[in-house]
């Protein structure tokens, strides 16, 4: 193959993975503006309907009401997090998604306790289990980036406890 058409066709393949990068960095921060907007009104919604709930209901359900919709918000604050680390660094990067799933678990136990019926105690165990092996992934994803980096494992192990 001539040299020229060589280049030729290095130089559009680079154009093109630039133009898909920067595009993808598009569509991501405009998932992230939806997201922010949507954890606002969330949150602004969930206030409002607590006052509303504690005049007609108990506090403790107005209460339980407001951190199920907190929690919702942090799960979709966590995931713009994660946009945003991803549009720095152009990798994902797992501890935000092991802590999306650790609040959407602990999330679950809440709405689980808080029904007025009677928790299934296999139900109650497998949420349970996955906030332990939820916990066990973040743990050990920090210790193996903390060593990939080259950091020492035992100070990794004493900057996460």
């Amino acid at each position: 193959m001539p040299e020229g058409k060589e280049e030729s066709q290095t130089r559009a393949v680079a154009t093109s993975v630039w133009l898909l990068e920067h595009a993808q960095d598009l569509v991501s921060v405009v998932v992230g503006m939806v997201l922010i907007v949507l954890a606002t009104a969330e949150l602004v919604s969930g206030i409002v309907d607590f006052f509303t709930d504690v005049r007609k209901t108990s506090i403790d359900t107005a209460g339980i009401n407001l951190l199920y919709r907190v929690l919702l918000v942090l799960i979709l604050v966590e995931i713009v997090h994660t946009v945003v680390l991803s549009l720095r660094a152009h990798h994902l990067v797992a501890q935000p998604f092991i802590i999306v799933g650790l609040v959407a678990v602990i999330r679950k136990i809440l709405v689980v306790l808080s029904g007025t019926g009677t928790v299934p105690p296999p139900q109650l165990a497998l949420l349970i289990a996955m906030v332990f092996v939820f916990v066990a992934a973040l743990l050990a994803v920090t210790w193996f980036d903390r060593r990939g980096k080259g950091g020492d494992p035992a100070a990794a192990d004493q900057e996460i406890s």
